[in-house]
Order: C-alpha cells, then structure tokens, then sequence
C-alpha cells in the first residue's frame, strides 16, 4: 500500500516550481545576487528537498534563522554536492539570521556558518572568538533601519563608528537591514529605510548590502542593492499583495473524503453547532483538521474543490476532520476516497490565507507533518 493511500491529506511541493521562482527573481534583480531564505524548514516544504533544488538551480547563498537550522542545511548541500548529479562545487555560504548562540559560536566554525551580528553584545562575542583564535571571522552586521527588531540601533552604529577596534577580528562581509513595509510598495517607510540603510553603507565602502527580501525586491533596482534574499516568493506566495502573482504555485494540498451523509434542514454540522444547513444537504467530512496545519480559522470561511466544483467548508475546523457542503457536485463523484482539493489552481496559499484572515507565510509554515509528501522533481 502507498503512503498516500494511509494519510488522510496529500501535499504534492513543486520543486521545478522553486527554481524556476529562485530564476524569475534572480533576473529581476540582476545584476545583484539573489539568495534564498529556507529558514523554518524551507518555509515548511522541507529543508532537505528544497535546498538542493535551489543549488542546483545556482543558488550560492543561504540564510537560515538558528544554529541548528545551519548545521542541517550544512549537512544537506554537502550530501548534495557529493553526488553523482553534478560535480561538486565550492560550499554554498550560509549566514544564521539570528546570530550565534551564546557559548556556541565554535560550532559556527565548525559547521562553517557566518553569522548576523545584530548588536554590540553580538559584535564583541564574535571578537573575543577571533582573538582566541587569532584569526578574522567573516559575518554580517545587521543596521535597525527602522523596524526596531533586530539590528544595530543608531547610537549603536554611531558607537561602532566611533570606535572600529570594537570589530577587531571581524570581517565584516555583508552590511544588511530588514524593511518593515515592503509589501505595501506606496508606505513612506520604504524609502525612508532605503535612505537610513545607505546613509550607514557609507561608512562601510566595498562591503555588500542587503536589504530587499521577496517584497522588497519588487520596490525597484534602488532596494536590490547587492543582494536580495528572498524567501516566502520562492515558495509562490505573492510578493505584492493586491497585484497579479508572478510567482508559479509550489504546493498542492488536498484531502481524502472518509464519510459521506445527507443531513435535513436545520440540521447542525461541527462542534458548537456553528453551522446549521438551510435545506436538505450532503454533506462529505474529510480527514484534515487542525493538527494537520489547517487552520482553525478557516471554519465556515475556507473553501475546497472537489471534481471542479467549488465547496464550502461548513463547520468548524476540528482537531483532525473538516466537513464540507458538496451538495451540489454530481454524485458519482462524491465517495469515501475522493479528494478534495485545499491549495490548488481554485484556491492558491494566498487566497486561503485571506479566508483565514491571515498571510500565506503562516499556511505554509503551518502545514504538519502528517500529509503524505510527494516531491515533484527540479528535473521535469
């Protein structure tokens, strides 16, 4: 039996999708470098699948969120780089968006990750490792340019000016920021960042910038700077919200029918009785909830497609089930084993996310473990 014939959700991820998506924004924003997010497991679409799609594709640069992130997407590329599918290359650079742990700077080396530095404290932790070692480290130096998150606020940067010997031992190779309103391209805030980010790169002659993420880099050439690092775009989520999606779709989510019933008027479907049908209707429960990443929000909001027909999830999202109205699909094709269709052509990530009142970032990341996985290959 296949795996997929004992899940109750399949999940079908579009690998040839994600590098042809890693290719449109390398081109647009050409001629800077175009990197690629995989943070939180690739955005929840599987680290260990979609990296080597990625360097395959000419990905050279990494970023991932945590040191043990690192350390996986380490040992990942270099299963990739040894095998027989393409010679293999000089090591992709990987840079840890939230720094090096304290006490566990070591591994950076060891697993030859570069980390963020996001303040002084971070600054003086990857000095005082240089001086034990005697040796220059490469990093990144993070500049608040206004979404007072991570960063080196202005009297810190001011500070560091001020006194250079603070980055003793550090090679700075990569000076970046983090715009808080990208996917609004008309915000005041976006230029604003982009003057404050290459008022500090002044300071910093010949070293790279950074500053556009997906959004970001659709704002124009003036934000590419040296180096986009894109993530949720890659994954298909639609880097401009309101405007045409140019990026191809990534997954495919769909959900297998277990029971199939006819309930009469009045009668209440889902825990708290939420909805109650208005006429005699059918009604078809489907084995995803919850637990499975699907969001709770979605109860009498979402929608599903089922042989072409669109049917709305009526009832609240239980912990592993969803019911849907499939009154109105011919009956051949409503049975204990049909799938109806969660993300898809009738209903993309963003378009679901909109129904959950959220964005598509938290459907992907969301998306659980018990789907049976099916990869579509970079190759085909």
């Amino acid at each position: 039996m296949a795996e997929s014939d004992r899940t109750g959700g399949i999940l079908t991820i579009d690998l040839g999708a994600v590098a042809a998506n890693w290719r449109l924004l390398r081109d647009r924003a050409a001629p800077a470098e175009c990197a690629a997010v995989v943070k939180a497991d690739a955005y929840g679409l599987g680290m260990a699948e979609v990296a080597p799609a990625l360097a395959a594709a000419g990905c050279r640069v990494f970023f991932v969120a945590t040191l043990d992130e690192g350390i996986r997407l380490r040992s990942v590329l270099s299963a990739r780089a040894t095998g027989a599918e393409f010679p293999p290359p000089a090591a992709p650079t990987i840079f840890l968006l939230n720094g090096a742990p304290r006490g566990y700077e070591a591994e950076l080396l060891q697993y030859g990750l570069i980390p963020v530095l996001n303040g002084l404290a971070d600054v003086a932790a990857w000095g005082l490792l240089a001086s034990m070692l005697g040796a220059t480290l490469p990093a990144a130096l993070q500049i608040d340019t206004g979404m007072s998150r991570l960063g080196l606020p202005p009297d810190e940067l001011a500070l560091l000016d001020g006194e250079p010997q603070r980055l003793e031992g550090t090679g700075v190779i990569l000076l970046m920021s983090h715009l808080a309103c990208a996917d609004d391209p008309a915000h005041e805030l976006n230029r604003r960042q982009l003057d404050a980010f290459s008022a500090a790169r002044r300071s910093w002659p010949g070293v790279a910038g950074s500053l556009a993420a997906s959004s970001g880099l659709f704002l124009g050439p003036d934000w590419c700077c040296e180096m986009v690092r894109p993530g949720a775009a890659l994954y298909g989520v639609g880097p401009v919200p309101g405007s045409e999606n140019p990026m191809r779709p990534v997954v495919r989510l769909t959900a297998r029918v277990l029971q199939v019933r006819q309930i009469d008027s009045g009668a209440a479907v889902g825990y708290g009785a939420t909805y109650r049908a208005g006429a005699p209707a059918v009604i078809a429960t489907a084995a995803v909830g919850y637990a499975d990443g699907y969001l709770r929000a979605l109860g009498n909001r979402g929608a599903g497609c089922l042989g072409g027909h669109r049917v709305p999830l009526v009832g609240r999202v239980s912990m592993d089930l969803i019911t849907f109205d499939v009154t109105e699909v011919p009956s051949e094709l409503v049975h204990p084993g049909a799938e109806i269709e969660l993300i898809g052509a009738a209903s993309d990530v963003d378009a679901v996310a909109t129904a959950a009142g959220t964005i598509g970032y938290e459907i992907l990341t969301s998306l659980g473990k018990r789907y049976s996985r099916t990869y579509l290959s970079a190759q085909t």
